[in-house]
C-alpha cells in the first residue's frame, strides 16, 4: 500500500513506473518481422515533483531464426542487420539487457510494474511482447496493454503529433540525421514526455516548480 514514504514517482503514476521505449524493426508485423534495435529510458522524479530522464539502456538485436526482413523497412531505418560492427546480441540476451535494469528500477522506486511510454506505443509494445514470448521470458516488467502515448499527449499540449514537430514545439532540439536510431528517438521521446508532465504540474500548481 502506498503512503507518504512511497517514492513520489510511484505515487504520481498509481504504482506504475514510466519507461520510454523505442524499437527499430524490419517491418510492421511483430510476429513475423525482426526486432533489430531496442532502447529504454528510465525516468525519475526530483524533490520538487518534476520528472527527468535517468538512464538509457540499449541493444542491437540479431534477427530471430526465420524472421522476415522487409528491405523497404531496412532502407528506411538505415540498418544492415548483419553488419559485423553492429555487435548485435541474440534476441534473448538483448531483451534481458533491457528488462533487467527496468526490473531493478521498478523495485527501487517501489512500483508494481513498468508502463511503456512511446510515440504511438502500441507498435513498440507489440514488438517487445512478441520478443519476450519468443525467448520465453516469463516476467515481462511492462504492463500487458496500458501505455502512455506521447503522440496523443503532444497533440493535446502542443497541437503536434509527429515526433520531430512535437519535440521542437516543446523547445527540445531535434537532429533529423540521428532520427530512426532507437537511442536517439527514445531519448527525445523521454524529454518530450517529461516536458508535458512537468508542464501540467506547473499549470496545476499555478506556475510553481
Amino acid at each position: 500500500m502506498m503512503n507518504e514514504h512511497t517514492p513520489a514517482i510511484a505515487r504520481r503514476f498509481r504504482g506504475f513506473l514510466p519507461v520510454v521505449i523505442d524499437v527499430e524493426t524490419a517491418g510492421f508485423n511483430s510476429q513475423t518481422d525482426a526486432l533489430l534495435e531496442i532502447a529504454a529510458v528510465t525516468l525519475r522524479m526530483d524533490d520538487s515533483g518534476l520528472i527527468f530522464p535517468h538512464e538509457t539502456h540499449h541493444a542491437h538485436v540479431e534477427p530471430f531464426p526465420g524472421a522476415n526482413l522487409d528491405q523497404r523497412a531496412l532502407d528506411f531505418i538505415g540498418i544492415d542487420p548483419f553488419h559485423p560492427l553492429r555487435l548485435a546480441l541474440p534476441e534473448k540476451e538483448a531483451i534481458e539487457k533491457v528488462f533487467t535494469p527496468v526490473r531493478e528500477e521498478v523495485r527501487a522506486r517501489e512500483c508494481t510494474r513498468a508502463i511503456l511510454v512511446g510515440h504511438n506505443p502500441t507498435f513498440d509494445l507489440s514488438f517487445v511482447k512478441a520478443a519476450a514470448e519468443r525467448v520465453k521470458i516469463k516476467k515481462n516488467p511492462f504492463h500487458a496493454f496500458s501505455t502512455f502515448d506521447t503522440a496523443t499527449l503532444a497533440g493535446l499540449a502542443y497541437g503536434q503529433t509527429v515526433l520531430a514537430r512535437a519535440v521542437q514545439a516543446a523547445g527540445i532540439q531535434w537532429d533529423a540525421s540521428q532520427a530512426h536510431s532507437a537511442v536517439y528517438d527514445a531519448e527525445r521521446t523521454a524529454e518530450l514526455f517529461c516536458a508535458i508532465v512537468n508542464r501540467w504540474r506547473q499549470l496545476e500548481f499555478g506556475g510553481a516548480s
